[in-house]
């Protein structure tokens, strides 16, 4: 008779069938992004980017500009920013790959006679030569190069793939940006009319706690940057400037940013001499562990509000669930279940979360 009752009342299916609309929505969008799960890296970013240059946009649209011409001065913007950074990168890459090229057959030799030059080492009772181990690696090393670099169809495949996937990033952040008020819009539509009023709290949560996880970001890979280019400036090495922006824009990739970001100075200091490279790998190596152990967990936790370990923890499953692109919206989607967490809890159990 109960169920009966509950059948009758109007007000109560209409609510679960609401519910259970909102549910097969985000069923079918997860499944929609599963199949395009080969291109959801330009759609995340592409988010990313039309969600972040949102302020600009309504700032240029509240001085009367029209919404698609603000849009457009803001990629413009965007675009010549970019420009400059590869004006400022690429004749660094340009002249040092050059001299490291000249350079590399030098090193080689001298390492293949230091090589030489080692005696055997006896290791639990057994000489072990380690001219003998040197002799097939580099004859193995020499085979293998051509066979995985020398191919231009693969390396011609990979920067069109790589060109559609930024070009698709870039489409994917215009037509959001455009329609972002109404992308929102429907996203609260879609949500039971009872519970509007909660969407618009969390809404507004979510989006402060986005600014403030982006701010952190900038806040971490401005530190590495400017560490990075102090210690490329106080070795010696050229173009300090240089190195420590590739080093802080490679930062922005969460912990495995710094790592990459060292390989260009390492190679510049290479193509002066051996030990100028390890000085910088070791001085990146500090920087980067003393800053994302120390400062990352510290500012990323207050920005989005999570205690350090959950950030760290947030990290490692996002990159064993999606590699770089897992960690980059990890600690946001942590930041978010902990929100609605917040704001769902003190209503089931009528108490403070």
């Amino acid at each position: 008779m109960a169920v009966s009752a509950w059948s009758l009342d109007p007000k109560r299916r209409r609510r679960y069938l609401q519910i259970a609309f909102g549910v097969a929505s985000l069923i079918v969008a997860i499944a929609v992004l599963f199949l395009l799960r080969d291109f959801l890296g330009a759609f995340v970013l592409g988010a990313a980017i039309a969600f972040l240059i949102q302020p600009a946009i309504m700032r240029l649209h509240a001085a009367g500009i029209p919404r698609v011409l603000a849009i457009v001065i803001v990629f413009v913007a965007i675009i010549i920013v970019l420009a400059g950074l590869i004006l400022l990168i690429v004749p660094l890459a340009v002249s040092e790959v050059g001299q490291l090229q000249v350079q590399l057959p030098t090193l080689a030799a001298a390492a293949q006679d230091r090589f030489n030059s080692l005696q055997p080492v006896r290791v639990f009772g057994i000489d072990v030569d380690l001219k003998d181990v040197t002799v097939p690696t580099n004859s193995n090393l020499r085979e293998y190069l051509p066979g995985q670099f020398g191919n231009a169809v693969t390396i011609g495949l990979t920067a069109l793939t790589t060109a559609l996937q930024i070009l698709l990033m870039f489409v994917v952040a215009f037509l959001l940006a455009l329609e972002a008020p109404a992308v929102r819009r429907d996203l609260r539509r879609i949500v039971p009319s009872d519970y509007r009023s909660d969407f618009d709290q969390i809404w507004r949560r979510v989006r402060k706690m986005l600014y403030a996880y982006v701010r952190g970001q900038l806040i971490i890979a401005g530190l590495i940057g400017i560490c990075s280019g102090v210690a490329c400036a106080a070795i010696g090495l050229p173009d300090p400037v240089a190195l420590g922006l590739i080093a802080g824009v490679t930062a922005l990739i969460p912990y495995l940013g710094p790592f990459i970001g060292a390989v260009p100075a390492i190679l510049v200091g290479l193509s002066q001499e051996p030990g100028t490279a390890l000085l910088i790998a070791l001085l990146y190596l500090l920087i980067s562990n003393v800053i994302l152990n120390f400062v990352y967990p510290k500012v990323m936790g207050d920005a989005v509000q999570l205690p350090p370990v959950l950030v760290i923890v947030a990290l490692i499953a996002g990159f064993s669930w999606g590699g770089i692109l897992g960690m980059f919206v990890a600690v946001p989607a942590a930041a978010t279940l902990r929100i609605l967490f917040e704001h769902i809890y003190p209503r089931l159990y009528e108490r403070p979360a």
